[in-house]
């Protein structure tokens, strides 16, 4: 026997209708493509940042596929992903406003950066190209003053460590600004 959409109730006499079949979107993947352009431009008029407008629709997408199951089923699933997107760029700019007044806070108490006089910007430059340690027991020795056994802990190693990597860091530094100076 086939069943018709289409059937008599025999308590009411009425036509009874069964509902549409549901039906879902094909698959993830071609519904992001469908829609990742658009989206993403969604995100950058929202957000003002391209960069910001493709992490904002991927995590809208991520969120999608993590649900797919369920959101497939919608009615318009693009709109639910549009959704996400408006909620992330709200977000989004709430996290740059806050960013902007602890920027604008840290200004306010003065420049936190330590003060390198331009005479010593070839000696710093010359630092940051000797190998991480060396730059690393130097910056630390020089800058803030610390002792072996401080350097030790910060970076992890003994103190005979920290010894080797600031004789050969000051061994380095005393050739390269040596050879500086005989160019000039």
């Amino acid at each position: 026997m086939v069943v018709s959409t289409t059937q008599l109730s025999s308590q009411t006499g009425q036509v009874r209708r069964d509902p549409p079949p549901i039906r879902a979107v094909a698959d993830f993947e071609s519904f992001y493509r469908a829609e990742y352009r658009p989206v993403v431009g969604l995100a950058y008029a929202l957000s003002g940042s391209r960069i910001a407008a493709e992490d904002i629709a991927q995590d809208a997408f991520l969120a999608a596929h993590k649900q797919w199951d369920r959101v497939a089923f919608y009615d318009k699933p693009e709109a639910w992903v549009r959704r996400v997107v408006s909620n992330l760029s709200v977000s989004f700019f709430r996290t740059r406003v806050r960013e902007a007044s602890a920027i604008a806070r840290l200004k306010s108490r003065g420049e936190y950066l330590p003060e390198l006089p331009e005479h010593d910007a070839a000696f710093w430059k010359t630092v940051r190209a000797l190998p991480k340690r060396q730059a690393q027991t130097l910056a630390l020795h020089y800058l803030e003053d610390r002792s072996v056994a401080e350097i030790g802990e910060i970076i992890g190693c003994s103190p005979s460590t920290v010894k080797v990597h600031l004789h050969k860091g000051r061994a380095s530094l005393a050739r390269k600004l040596g050879e500086a100076g005989d160019a000039s």
